[in-house]
């Protein structure tokens, strides 16, 4: 199956956290039938059969809860596509120094960058000469 890597962490991380919380369904999850590919196939059908390109991770994450809940359902065909998986990146205080002090770094070169560059010299304006002759 061609689903990205990280869309399919996601979804495993979700079901997990899920079982660690809802003794309900960590009976579904360990369900020997079902497994992670099928659920990320079931997934795919079902955004393709709804002809909508963007859904929420509640969404995403409700189809995956409802492939586990389900007995028998139909997963569909596997999908050649690719998953994007928009999601907020967070740093640590370290890694925030790092990032403050590359884009510092990344400034003054560039800065140092252009005033090593030679200037241009302006060309000086000519005034333009219209052929026309003067009486005076």
């Amino acid at each position: 199956m061609k689903s990205t890597d990280h869309f399919k962490n996601t979804i495993l991380a979700y079901l997990e956290e899920r079982v660690a919380s809802d003794t309900l369904f960590e009976r579904v999850y360990t369900n020997p039938k079902k497994n992670l590919d099928d659920c990320i196939r079931f997934i795919l059908n079902t955004v393709q059969k709804s002809g909508c390109n963007g859904f929420t991770r509640e969404e995403i994450f409700g189809m995956a809860v409802h492939f586990y809940q389900q007995e028998n359902i139909e997963i569909g065909n596997p999908i050649n596509c690719k998953v994007v998986v928009n999601h907020t990146v967070i740093l640590t205080a370290e890694e925030q120094e790092e990032v403050r002090k590359e884009a510092i770094q990344k400034a003054h070169n560039e800065a140092y960058n252009r005033a090593m560059q030679p200037k241009k010299k302006a060309n000086a304006k000519q005034p333009e000469s219209t052929n026309q002759l003067s009486l005076f």
